[in-house]
């Protein structure tokens, strides 16, 4: 099986065109959400499985449903749980999120981007994870707070040109955002997409953080970005 590793050592992912590419998008997600120790996690829309793994990877004793409309994407998201030696830990459940039922503390999602409009791909695998054809952002929010208790957390990425949009449909679900942070590429750059944690019937007061530079001037990964990408590292 031809694979690779996020990192030397870390989550392994098979290769593959049947699923969703690894993004950045989704690695800085998998940094930036947390849950308690021991916590059980819901990955919405998981594409190959790299969010959930991720947080897996990070809370030993975690445990995580992946659910996934795609049937290509699910086989894809369960050689990697096997891969990884996760299956004890996670399950892929091939499902709608609409119809998916549970509860979790974490839900995590890295949602289709962009309207039926725009964001075209040639590809069409990637058309239907990029594109709101299955979901749109009010489906994934419905399901985020059917599925958490109060106090459970919603975090998920989003480009940040949609940032109002989401803190409105958010906040008619009683998920209130909680933690903000904007990515960019250069200190210079406008930012391309936000990371927001959110908390099921919690109460108003968001802390914005200062955003996440990804490369410094000369074009460079940014020590942060090499932290997360767990660059230099032995």
């Amino acid at each position: 099986m031809d694979y690779f590793e996020l990192w030397r050592g870390g989550v392994r992912l098979i290769k593959t065109e049947k699923a969703m590419p690894v993004t950045t998008d989704s690695v800085l997600l998998g940094d930036f959400a947390s849950l308690p120790k021991g916590g059980t996690i819901c990955d919405l829309g998981c594409g190959g499985g790299i969010l959930a793994l991720t947080l897996l990877y990070r809370y030993p004793k975690a445990s995580a449903a992946l659910v996934e409309l795609d049937e290509e994407a699910c086989s894809v998201a369960r050689e990697n749980v096997v891969l990884n030696g996760m299956e004890g830990r996670a399950e892929v459940i091939s499902c709608d999120l609409r119809d998916f039922r549970g509860r979790y503390q974490l839900v995590i999602s890295n949602p289709p981007y962009f309207p039926t409009s725009g964001g075209q791909s040639e590809s069409e695998a990637r058309n239907a994870q990029r594109l709101e054809k299955s979901a749109s952002l009010e489906d994934v929010a419905d399901a985020a707070a059917r599925l958490l208790g109060d106090g459970g957390r919603f975090t998920f990425v989003y480009p940040a040109q949609r940032l109002s949009e989401a803190i409105t449909a958010l906040t008619l679900r009683r998920l209130e955002p909680k933690r903000l942070r904007l990515v960019q590429a250069r200190a210079d750059s406008r930012p391309s997409v936000f990371l927001l944690e959110c908390v099921k019937s919690g109460k108003p007061g968001l802390v914005v953080e200062p955003a996440l530079i990804l490369r410094n001037a000369d074009g460079t990964d940014t020590d942060e970005a090499r932290k997360i990408y767990h660059l230099g590292e032995e």
